[in-house]
């Protein structure tokens, strides 16, 4: 069988995507003058959280993910990150090729809010890979990828920041059930708001407003008797 090695050299925000999307250079390598007529090759991507620090801002923003940092020992478990297929066409050798990776922001996606999450560094990914190689310098055989080849990469966390940055300059991206957008878009409708934004602002508003007052400072320190103790008369 053929002996591929995989390495990523690099990652980069496509400016020119519908959507927000990744691009991963890849380079490939099945041995000195070996020639490969194609390659259709699948790639798992997945997030190792368990390999690098993070700071205090960053712990509280994974607070959900893997809960309190005294029980990351046995939560911080690989991410599911995407999982996409490319043709290779025919190379000797060695070749690069590009991995498009379409990406969201939705913050309900373990993967999303993990990578959202980090304020510097790199997000520490593993890509794993199989598929079919078809081969043969003299003739044409057909073997499989071997199950084991992988290549670690640490993304920049700026890459994800700049990828977002370019779809949706500013802002956040929020999934509501049905009946809620509905319910938003009749309160909307009923006061007259010119936006989301300010339907959101409006409602943040008036909770604010309807929360009870903070307690009077100069009470703030008193111990008061518990009902079962005497007063003195």
């Amino acid at each position: 069988m053929t002996d591929f090695t995989f390495a990523c050299t690099g990652v980069r925000a496509d400016p020119y995507a519908a959507g927000p999307t990744l691009v991963f250079r890849l380079r490939i390598t099945a041995g000195a003058g070996q020639r490969v007529h194609a390659l259709a090759l699948r790639c798992q991507i997945r997030i190792e959280p368990a390999r690098r620090s993070y700071g205090t801002g960053e712990a509280a923003a994974l607070h959900d993910l893997f809960g309190e940092r005294a029980r990351w020992g046995t939560t911080l478990q690989p991410l599911q990150f995407a999982q996409v297929s490319v043709m290779v066409p025919s190379f000797t050798g060695e070749t690069e090729t590009d991995i498009v990776v379409p990406c969201t922001y939705d913050m309900d996606i373990a993967a999303g809010r993990y990578l959202s999450a980090l304020e510097d560094g790199e997000a520490p990914l593993l890509m794993l890979f199989s598929g079919t190689a078809f081969t043969g310098a003299g003739g044409f055989r057909v073997e499989p990828v071997p199950w084991d080849r992988e290549a670690p990469f640490r993304m920049p966390a700026e890459v994800w920041r700049e990828m977002v940055e370019q779809h949706f300059p500013g802002c956040g991206w929020l999934r509501l059930p049905r009946d809620t957008m509905a319910d938003l878009l009749a309160y909307r409708s009923r006061h007259a708001l010119a936006s989301w934004e300010a339907t959101v602002r409006a409602l943040l508003d008036a909770a604010v407003a309807a929360a009870p007052p903070p307690p009077d400072p100069a009470w703030a320190g008193a111990v008061l008797p518990r009902a079962a103790e005497r007063t003195a008369p």
